[in-house]
Order: structure tokens, then sequence, then C-alpha cells
């Protein structure tokens, strides 16, 4: 692994200071999902070899099942997938709306060498090659546009055949894409781009420029899917991973909702199976309440039964390879580790200082003083923890005489904890804040 720029590092602090999960970099302070490693990479490289995957990650709040996608994420990248990460929402993105869901995955869609705007971009590299492809066969002229459009639009057809035969406006839509870039239309070559990403109210006059009709519906989006899947294979990749996180929202919705998202997760793995989306590896994170609660996967008998996978009592025996894989709460060890990672990770000149009043036993003590914050509860520490980790280090960093052990009365306030955290701390919205007072033995408050 090669050691990060400073400006991921500063990429990675920056998330971490406001509480959220860095876009990248986690590779560099992952903990305690080595163990996923090897069977995952196995799947990644089973899925670019031509067939579809299926995996659900279960997990309580705090067991980092976001982090998990997004490790996920990173290695598929590094192995020439293109990712994306859904977050289903009742009002935002209902699972049982292919075309919202499709659209939600479009817009969030990354490879290696872009992390935004990549759909655009990998259709402008794939008409790139298809340019030079047919320049290349001879016959015709490198400066007549006509001819090069119309040639590039013939050989789009033949590579979009399988697509084409399901869902024909996706080859119809990037051909006429492509004459419009190359007449220099670039509202219509825009507008086409727009509505191949299921964005809505895109004007009549673009579609009529491809001949095609409306917006994306369910079927259709599924059939573009698969499009997307053929010009990802075309322009090198090996495939598409897409996560479909916070799944265990669906259990909060009208009972006709949950039972259309539940039937959508049985179709999708059918689908996966019967190799309807070659190249494509799609990830579901839940609670256990989800896969075994009565609002969950328990309510469609066909999805349990594909989902079923017996946890013995001890999870270190757990299969890496079955449908279903379960996260561990943190551990104080483990929450130590993580914070040993980022203070490492920290940008700064002052490193050796940084190290020195932020050490081993600090971290240890800050991990302490977070959990007993939380009820005792080291599996929903890790957000604050690190928040609180990453405000220590700027104040260590900036003031050469700041004193952990003297100046930082740790401080956790209701404001900054989310519903869960506060359930684990046992207190109301009302109460104004916990503060604690890491003492040492000589009575001195701060972080000792």
């Amino acid at each position: 692994m090669t050691a990060p720029t400073v400006l991921k590092r500063r990429e990675i602090i920056d998330a971490l200071r406001v509480g959220a999960v860095p876009r990248r970099g986690l590779e560099y302070f992952v903990v305690g999902l080595e163990r996923f490693e090897k069977a995952i990479d196995e799947e990644l490289e089973t899925v670019g070899a031509g067939q579809g995957r299926f995996k659900a990650v279960r997990g309580e709040y705090g067991t980092g099942k976001t982090f998990f996608a997004r490790w996920l994420e990173h290695r598929a990248l590094e192995r020439g997938f293109a990712t994306t990460l859904v977050q289903i929402s009742e009002s935002d993105t209902p699972l049982y709306r292919m075309e919202t869901v499709y659209r939600r995955a479009v817009e969030a869609l990354q490879t290696k060498e872009w992390a935004d705007g990549a759909f655009r971009s990998l259709i402008d590299r794939w008409f790139f090659q298809l340019e030079d492809e047919v320049l290349a066969q001879g016959g015709v002229a490198a400066n007549d546009d006509d001819a090069i459009a119309k040639a590039v639009g013939e050989l789009l057809e033949q590579r979009l055949r399988a697509v084409s035969a399901t869902q024909p406006q996706f080859a119809a839509a990037l051909r006429a894409c492509h004459v419009a870039r190359v007449r220099n239309n670039q509202p219509i070559s825009e507008g086409l781009i727009a509505w191949m990403m299921g964005q809505p109210n895109v004007g009549a006059a673009v579609t009529r420029a491809a001949n095609i009709k409306g917006e994306l519906d369910h079927d259709a989006s599924a059939g573009f899917l698969r499009g997307l899947l053929e010009v990802l294979k075309q322009t090198g990749r090996k495939g598409l991973v897409l996560v479909l996180d916070e799944v265990e929202t669906i259990q909060r919705v009208r009972a006709d909702s949950r039972e259309k998202s539940l039937n959508a997760l049985r179709q999708l793995i059918d689908d996966l199976a019967g190799e309807r989306y070659p190249g494509l590896y799609v990830l579901i994170t839940g609670t256990p309440l989800f896969f075994d609660g009565p609002q969950g996967v328990k309510r469609l008998a066909p999805l349990a039964q594909r989902l079923q996978t017996d946890f013995g009592p001890d999870p270190k025996f757990d299969s890496s390879r079955a449908p279903q894989i379960r996260l561990m709460p943190f551990d104080l060890d483990k929450l130590v580790e993580v914070g040993r990672r980022v203070r490492d990770l920290y940008p700064t000149s002052a490193g050796a200082r940084v190290r020195a009043k932020v050490d081993d036993a600090v971290l240890r003590r800050l991990a302490q003083g977070v959990t007993g914050a939380l009820g005792g509860k080291a599996g929903v520490a890790p957000r604050i923890y690190l928040r609180k980790l990453i405000g220590l280090l700027d104040q260590v960093d900036e003031h050469p005489d700041f004193d952990p052990a003297v100046h930082y009365p740790l401080t956790v306030g209701v404001e900054e904890m989310n519903d869960e955290e506060r359930a684990a701390a046992g207190i109301a919205r009302t109460v104004d804040e916990i503060k604690l007072d890491i003492a040492s033995k000589d009575g001195r408050s701060g972080l000792e």
C-alpha cells in the first residue's frame, strides 16, 4: 500500500472531523475487516468474469456497515470496477422503484479515474473508442462527420445488440447523442445524457431527436442498467459494484410499499443468479432486525430462504462466503487501534509532538471516556470517538503548549448524538449535555 498524499490525508481527516465516513482512503485505517478480504476478492473475480453476485451485510449501529461498503468499493475500484452507493429512503429512493434506484446509482457512479461525473466521462470515452475503431478500419474520411456518425452508429448498434433486444431505447439514445456531438449540438447531446441517467423533465425536443418518448419507467431502467454494464465492459471495466445502503428503512414504510420492496430484493437476487446482469455485484446493508424481525426479510419467505445463513454462537467461525455476513461491534482495543492509525494519518508538520502528546495511553482514555458517555457500549462509539480525536489532534497541533492531561475536559453533547447514540447513553433529547471529568489518581482533570 502506497503512503497517502497530504491531500488525501486531509480529505480523510476532514470527513472524520464532521462525523462522516470518508469517500476514499478507508484502507489506511480499516480495522477488523481483514478476515473478509479473501472471500470478497474471490467474489469480485467471479463477477469480473461475467457473473452476478448478491451479498448482504448485517450489523447493529456502530458496527461499520457503511464503512464496510466504502471499503468494498475501494477494493473494487482498485481491481478495475466501477462502483456506486445508493442510500435507500422511502421518500427519496424507495427500493421498489427501479427507475429511482437507477437514477441515484448513475448519479453516484465512480471509477478509479473519475470520482464525479463518471457516467458522462465513460460515454465520452466509449464514443472516442468507437470513432478510433471506425477510422482504423479505413473507408471513412477523418473529416467526414456524417460518415463517421453513421459508421459509429452502426458499430454501436452491433455492440449493444443484446441490450437492444429487450431495451432498444438505450442504443437509440446513445446513437442520437453521438450524432449531436459530431454536429456540435451540445443541448441535445447533454439532454440525451441526462435522459439516459434517468433524470426527469427532459425536454420534448431532446427526446424527439432520438425518436424516444417519456421518462424511464421501472422496466426501462432495468434494461438501461444492463446497457450500463455493457458500456462499462466495453470501456475496460470489469463490472459494477452497486451498494444499497440502509435497506432496513423499508421496515418503517406502509405495508404495501414494504411488500413491494422486499419482492424487489427477491427479484434482484433471482435476476443476478439468472445472469440477467452479468458483471454486477450487489451489496445490501441492514440491521439484524431487518433480517430477523417481523417487518423485514421474514415477511417474504422466498427472500428469507435466499438469504438464510446459520450463524453460530462464535462469530470467529462465520463463513465470509455466505450470502449474509455479520459485523461485530467494536471493543476498546479496536477503538484504540483505529485511533492510532488515524493519529498517524493526521497531516501535521509537528508529527513527533502530536504523537507524544496523543500517545496510546491518551487514545485509550479517550475511548474509555466516550464509551462511558454512551452507556459503556463501545460498539456505538466509533463515530463520536473519531470526531473527538480529530478535535483533540487539532488542538495539540495548533497550540504547542496544549496538554491533553491538563486542558482537555471531555464533553459529549446531546446535540452531537444521533438517535442510536442517545439511546445508548440512556438520555432524553432535552438534556443539554453530558460532562465527563477524566481525572487521574492525583485529581488532575483531563486526559492524563
